[in-house]
């Protein structure tokens, strides 16, 4: 199916790669049905990209990137909302919070995505560890971990990405109190996440 987003023009989606999240995501629950947008560029950052609204879209990073000892403990409940017995099966993100100033960037370590990748069910689960924070500072461990990167790229396609856009990231704070960023390609235009 076609796809059209506000950040990455007209996608082509298949049904196996929409992620389903019942309750949607802390302050967008009316939407439910994303998927991940992968820009190809090397800052290891994915997009969450909604197929309700074509100008939501949350950057997010898998936290083993950044933080490789971060670990996600779920409660029984929590488990089967997904149908999963244990995490081996998953794919954990933490969605980010990126404002003008980069070096500020951050990672909502509190509230993950975890991913059934069988079924593609999916939830935002606020985790009961006091310690895990929602605004993580985490740029210099990203920036650390892509300088020590080794790449083969033999190992990449020779797809032509889209054109490159002029893009304005807006960061704004949704009604659960924690911030989302947005980045639109007109800086008259409002942006929405």
């Amino acid at each position: 199916m076609k796809v059209k987003t506000t950040r990455f023009g007209e996608l082509e989606v298949e049904k196996k790669d929409i992620i389903n999240f019942s309750e949607g995501l802390l302050g967008f629950e009316d939407l439910k049905k994303f998927f991940i947008v992968d820009p190809g560029d090397q800052t290891l950052i994915l997009w969450l990209q909604s197929i309700d609204d074509a100008a939501t879209a949350f950057p997010m990073i898998e936290p083993k990137i950044y933080k490789p000892d971060y670990a996600v403990k779920l409660l029984p409940a929590e488990l089967n909302s997904l149908n999963l017995e244990n995490l081996n099966n998953t794919s954990i993100y933490t969605i980010l919070t990126i404002p003008q100033d980069v070096t500020e960037m951050s990672a909502n370590l509190k509230a993950p995505i975890v991913i059934n990748n069988q079924s593609k069910n999916a939830r935002q689960i606020v985790l009961q560890d006091s310690k895990l924070e929602v605004r993580h500072k985490m740029y210099k461990e990203l920036k650390s971990y892509i300088v020590n990167f080794a790449s083969d790229d033999s190992n990449r396609t020779t797809a032509t990405p889209p054109q490159a856009q002029v893009a304005q990231t807006v960061s704004t704070e949704n009604p659960s109190g924690e911030e989302s960023t947005t980045t639109s390609k007109d800086s008259n235009t409002k942006a929405e996440a």
